[in-house]
């Protein structure tokens, strides 16, 4: 069968550029990678998520409460909208480990004494289901057992309402209820330091005097059901009780922290793959216009054999498109590796029974759509060149400039500089609309190595702002109950404490206008020095006691501002509600907060000194007997140490963006190397003429390779600190739209990430160079001259 000639054109031009179209190919790859990737991530964790959520029952509400009578239960049944509801005691505790010094935390949760939960449902890996008729049997969460090396059979020893009981490990579980393993005010999840232990209902209930009652219970909503409506039904229930407030699953800690990791995933697909493919749009631009100007005999040629506009059009179109496939082909390969690695990494973190990792169809179609879109796009300005181009007009060369000295070349004569360099200096000056896309191009792919290395900046910074400003306590000490102030103050006797820094949290419901948070109102002294209030500028911040000071991403929430009013409704103790001003709001980095002078806190609370937990400065030579003694403490129901949450930051953000990262520092300088080289590579295309009439003219080969690199080199010079500038915005509107509550990353380039972007670049430009410079030798002069002018 005969081929089309203009398919044999076609094949034979993509052939005579392929390392130009590999390159630019591999750019689009680059960024097709990162969405496909990222984005068959999210679908994979969503189904995931879904299919679990859905096998196990899990509640779509939640509520905990002082005390309730069993008999409750039948009336929460009765409110309008609920469909399964189920009463339980839930309880923590410390853990005395033998192979840990500090003391862990765990939350008890009782299961049926008769068959299993009808919500919530544990899924056990191993082991066997626990014996009601047996006190001390107890199934432990799979993070935790797994963080300890515990076996069926092994015992641990937990501080139960005061008494040291010794609990059997009969079998090892996971529940939706515990996807993400994180204790209550935590940040990032511990699994050594905190696990979920299940026990029969019967023992718990009687080892907190709970017989005959409840304090937690959870429900699902009837189709139709108004979630608000059967909120608000269920606090009044409870409240008599001392209910806590009812959340939906979307408040849920365990949710929460899942639905806002997937919530930055999606906006990672979405900022930093347009970014690479805009990069790749525009280099598709720049080189078929300048390769079109280039053929634009071949162009008059096929018009005057009667080709028409269209088939010319579609003939160049075709160019990108070939190029945009063979890119997606590269990014949905890439894209499969990457999804893979994300997804082992995720599993780390969000314990699920089984994986569901099925890519949408829709993905690999928007994929498809993207690379051969982008190409399409990135071809049309240089398509529409073509098609205008008038047969008699395309078969004369282009029409000489007129040139004549510029200012710069009178300024630059004073130097005499030599005849290659002054040919350099002309070329770049004289061309001034060619040497502004080159710089362009360039100066992306330094924007691009600076991004993917910011984001290691911001992390520091992060660190650097949580740990150094923020948190300065070496302990915080967490009360089963809120104690007195002179309970609290008891620590300072304990083992090692040098200071200790009231705080008291108190959950509250947060009202303006028709919005509503649910959220814990932190009390801190005026001027608080172990536990600070710290914004984006790292200026220490006052309480105030006339008023709340809010973190700006729950006053966005709230959609208030300084001055307007916000009712607070306390959810513990006599249940007051008050209206109170906002004093200030502040552009911090960790989730969603709100903090009051400790004063205000206990006077609207109506109490005197009430703490709910205390910040601790230790001697670290005294730490294990400081430990030894918290974990004997009744009152204790946690123990959170501050060089733990730094070892747990910087495991999360390592393992978890530490591999996003090191998949964009990849791509980035993939295309770093896909821009400089088809840059060096299309100035060799339109200069060849030029450069070997300098050869006949007898100048050296040196020489000529000279004016070539170093127009390139002066171009990337050029270049640098444009693509600096462009970077340092990218880097600004990337950090803004991955924003999440949970926490916001910080605008911060240091001078090494500047110096990383820089070296990959000037790297980039070298590998071009030598590939240009071969090529510039085996350049054929007779062959090359025999062009037409």
């Amino acid at each position: 069968m005969r081929v089309p000639m203009m398919m044999r054109k076609l094949i034979r031009d993509l052939w005579q550029i392929r390392t130009q179209a590999l390159a630019i190919a591999l750019v689009i790859g680059s960024g097709i990678s990162l969405f496909f990737g990222m984005q068959a991530t999210f679908d994979s964790l969503y189904r995931t998520m879904d299919v679990y959520y859905r096998d196990s029952r899990f509640a779509d509400v939640f509520a905990g409460v002082k005390r309730a009578p069993n008999r409750l239960l039948a009336e929460i049944e009765e409110i309008p909208g609920v469909g399964v509801a189920e009463t339980r005691v839930v309880a923590q505790v410390t853990l005395d480990i033998p192979d840990m010094d500090v003391p862990a935390t765990a939350q008890l949760v009782s299961v049926p004494d008769l068959g299993r939960p009808l919500l919530n449902d544990v899924t056990l890996t191993r082991g066997r289901w626990i014996d009601p008729m047996r006190s001390n049997e107890a199934v432990v969460i799979d993070a935790f057992a797994e963080a300890h090396g515990f076996e069926i059979g092994d015992r641990v020893a937990a501080i139960i309402n005061g008494r040291r009981k010794e609990l059997e490990i009969v079998g090892v579980g996971m529940s939706p209820e515990f996807s993400y393993l994180i204790s209550g005010g935590d940040m990032f999840p511990d699994e050594k330091r905190f696990g979920v232990l299940w026990m029969a209902r019967r023992p718990l209930a009687t080892a907190f005097d709970m017989e005959g009652g409840f304090n937690d219970v959870t429900l699902t909503l009837a189709p139709g059901a108004s979630p608000q409506e059967v909120v608000s039904e269920l606090d009044e229930a409870l409240e008599r009780y001392g209910g806590f407030g009812a959340i939906l699953r979307e408040d849920q800690v365990s949710n929460w922290f899942l639905q806002n990791e997937l919530t930055q995933l999606a906006s990672q697909s979405k900022v930093v793959p347009m970014i690479f493919l805009g990069v790749a749009i525009f280099l598709l631009n720049v080189v078929l216009t300048r390769i079109i100007s280039v053929q634009r005999q071949q162009v008059a040629v096929l018009k005057a054999l009667g080709r028409t506009d269209f088939e010319v059009g579609l003939h160049y179109t075709s160019w990108a498109i070939a190029i945009g496939l063979l890119g997606a082909v590269f990014g949905v390969i890439g894209g499969l590796w990457l999804t893979r690695a994300m997804l082992l990494l995720y599993m780390d973190y969000f314990a699920f029974p089984a994986l569901v990792f099925d890519p949408a169809f829709e993905d690999l179609a928007n994929a498809l759509l993207l690379a051969v879109g982008g190409a399409v796009l990135g071809a049309a300005t240089a398509v529409r060149r073509a098609v205008a181009l008038p047969p008699a007009q395309a078969m004369r060369p282009p029409a000489p400039a007129s040139f004549r000295k510029t200012w710069i070349e009178r300024l630059l004569g004073v130097f005499r500089l030599a005849q290659p360099t002054r040919i350099i200096l002309r070329n770049i000056i004289r061309v001034p609309t060619r040497t502004a896309l080159s710089v362009a191009g360039i100066a992306m792919a330094v924007a691009i190595m600076l991004v993917g290395t910011g984001f290691i900046d911001a992390i520091d910074e992060l660190a650097v702002v949580q740990f150094d400003l923020v948190q300065r306590e070496d302990v915080m000490v967490t009360f089963a109950e809120p104690v007195t102030k002179a309970a609290a103050y008891d620590l300072l006797r304990y083992p090692g404490v040098e200071s200790l820094e009231p705080m008291r949290g108190v959950p509250v419901i947060l009202r303006a206008g028709g919005r509503s948070h649910q959220t814990a109102i932190t009390g801190l002294p005026r001027e608080p020095r172990l536990l600070r209030v710290i914004d984006a500028e790292k200026r220490a911040w006052s309480l105030p006691d006339d008023g709340l000071l809010l973190s700006a991403s729950l006053a966005k929430i709230l959609d208030v501002g300084p001055g307007d009013p916000v009712r607070i409704e306390v959810r513990e103790g006599y249940r007051p509600e008050v209206v109170l001003p906002v004093s200030a709001t502040i552009d911090d980095f960790m989730g969603t907060s709100a903090y009051l002078e400790i004063g205000a806190v206990h006077r609207l609370l109506r109490q005197t000194d009430t703490l709910s937990a205390a910040l601790i400065e230790a001697d670290a030579l005294e730490s294990q007997r400081l430990y030894d003694k918290l974990k004997k403490t009744p009152a204790v129901a946690g123990v959170s140490l501050r060089q733990a949450t730094i070892d747990n930051f910087n495991k999360y953000l390592t393992e978890n963006m530490g591999t996003a990262l090191a998949f964009n520092l990849f791509f980035a300088g993939v295309i770093a190397f896909g821009v400089v080289y088809n840059t060096a590579r299309i100035s060799l295309s339109e200069r060849a003429r030029d450069l070997a009439s300098l050869r006949v003219l007898g100048f050296r080969r040196s020489e000529i390779s000279y004016i070539l690199l170093g127009e390139q080199a002066l171009l990337v010079l050029i270049a640098i600190p444009v693509g600096l500038l462009v970077g340092r915005a990218l880097m600004m509107g990337a950090v803004s739209a991955m924003a999440t509550e949970l926490y916001r990353i910080p605008f911060q380039l240091h001078m090494d990430s500047h110096v990383v972007a820089v070296i990959t670049v000037l790297v980039a430009g070298a590998i071009s160079a030598l590939v240009v410079r071969r090529r510039l030798d085996r350049l054929d002069l007779i062959e090359v001259l025999k062009t037409r002018d």
